[in-house]
C-alpha cells in the first residue's frame, strides 16, 4: 500500500514508519525539517518536506495514497491552541478532499471529546472517506517533560519539596515530585507510543464502512502508583504526584510564560482527566490493552534522566 505518515519523526510517527516499512509498504513521511530528509530515506521511506500549513503541498503529497495518517503536533508557542488545532485540521481536510483520499486515521486524545478547545474531530466529518479516530491515553513520554521536577533542581526544587513534602523531606534530601491538576489517587490510562504505532499500523490497512473510534492504552493505574514506578527506576522511591487545584496549575503555567489561552486549555485538559470522565469512556469502549508497561518504559526514561544535566 501507498501510505502517508504525518508527524515527521516524532514519538509515534517514527515507530509507525519503521513498522510499515517492515511490512513492505510504500511510505512517505511528511516533515517540515529539511534536515530530516536523510534520516527518513535511511528508514526506507520517501521524505515530503513542507509545511502542514500549506494546503497545496499537502494535496500534492496525499494524491495517489491508499491511506493517510494525520496528526497535529502540539505547539507551545501558538497563543490560541484551539484555533491552531482547528486551522491545521481544516488544512488536512481540504487536502484530503482534493486528493480524494479514501482512508484516514486521525490522532486525537482520550479526553478530546470533553474539551472544547482540543476537539477537532468534527472537522473531518464531511470527508468522503473511511475515518478512524484514535484516542490514546496519557503518553508515557510525557514524563520526559517532568525530569527537572523529578530531579528537584535548584532553589525552585527545594521550595517545591518544602511546600509539598515538608521540612524533613528537604533536610533528608528527598527532593523531587510530579504535579498537575490531575494526580494523587486519580486513575489514569497511560500508553506507550509503540503500542499506539502498532494500533495505527493495523487501522491503516482496514477499510471500515462506517467511521470508527478506537481508544488506546497500555496500563491503568493511579498517578501515585505511576510516580512510584518512575521514582524507583531513578533512585527516588519516595516520589509522589501532587494534586494541584486548577487555579494553582494555571498560575504555574503563567509563571512559566505559557500563553494565557494555551495555559487555560492545558488546565482544562488536566481537569477533565481529574474528573474521571475519560476513564469512564475508556472502560465503556473496553479496548484491549497494549503490550508495553510502565516498568518497561521506566528503563528508557532512566537513561534520559541520567543524561540530562
Amino acid at each position: 500500500m501507498n501510505i502517508i505518515v504525518t508527524g515527521s519523526l516524532g514519538n509515534i510517527s517514527k515507530l509507525l514508519t519503521e513498522t510499515l516499512i517492515g511490512q513492505g509498504h510504500d511510505v512517505t513521511v511528511v516533515s517540515s525539517d529539511p534536515k530530516k530528509k536523510g534520516i527518513i530515506e535511511a528508514l526506507g521511506a520517501r521524505p515530503a518536506i513542507g509545511s502542514i500549513s500549506d494546503v497545496a503541498f499537502l494535496t500534492n503529497t496525499f494524491k495517489g495514497a491508499d491511506a493517510v495518517y494525520t496528526m497535529i503536533p502540539l505547539s507551545f508557542t501558538e497563543p490560541d491552541l484551539g484555533d491552531y488545532l482547528r486551522r491545521i485540521a481544516q488544512n488536512y481536510t481540504q487536502a484530503l478532499k482534493a486528493a480524494k483520499t479514501k482512508r484516514v486515521v486521525l490522532m486525537s486524545g482520550w479526553a478530546a471529546d470533553l474539551i472544547k478547545g482540543e476537539n477537532i474531530e468534527d472537522v473531518f466529518d464531511g470527508l468522503d472517506a473511511s475515518i478512524t479516530i484514535m484516542r490514546p491515553g496519557s503518553f508515557y513520554t510525557n514524563f520526559y517533560q517532568s525530569i527537572d521536577l523529578i530531579k528537584g533542581k535548584g532553589l525552585i526544587g527545594k521550595f517545591l519539596t518544602l511546600r509539598y513534602s515538608g521540612l524533613w523531606a528537604l533536610l533528608t534530601g528527598k527532593t523531587g515530585l510530579l504535579m498537575g491538576n490531575y494526580g494523587g489517587e486519580d486513575r489514569i490510562v497511560f500508553v506507550s507510543p509503540k503500542d499506539i504505532a502498532d494500533a495505527v499500523a493495523e487501522e491503516l490497512l482496514l477499510q471500515p464502512k462506517t467511521n470508527t473510534i478506537r481508544y488506546l492504552g497500555s496500563e491503568e493505574m493511579t498517578c501515585n502508583e505511576a510516580a512510584g514506578i518512575i521514582g524507583a527506576a531513578v533512585g527516588k522511591p519516595w516520589l509522589k504526584w501532587v494534586l494541584l487545584s486548577d487555579k494553582e496549575m494555571l498560575q504555574g503555567l503563567k509563571m512559566a510564560k505559557i500563553p494565557e489561552k494555551l495555559a487555560e486549555t492545558l488546565v482544562e485538559m488536566q481537569a477533565a482527566m481529574h474528573s474521571g470522565k475519560p476513564l469512564e469512556n475508556f472502560h465503556r469502549n473496553n479496548p484491549k490493552m497494549g503490550k508495553v508497561k510502565l516498568v518497561d518504559f521506566a528503563k528508557e526514561f532512566t537513561v534520559a534522566y541520567r543524561h540530562q544535566k
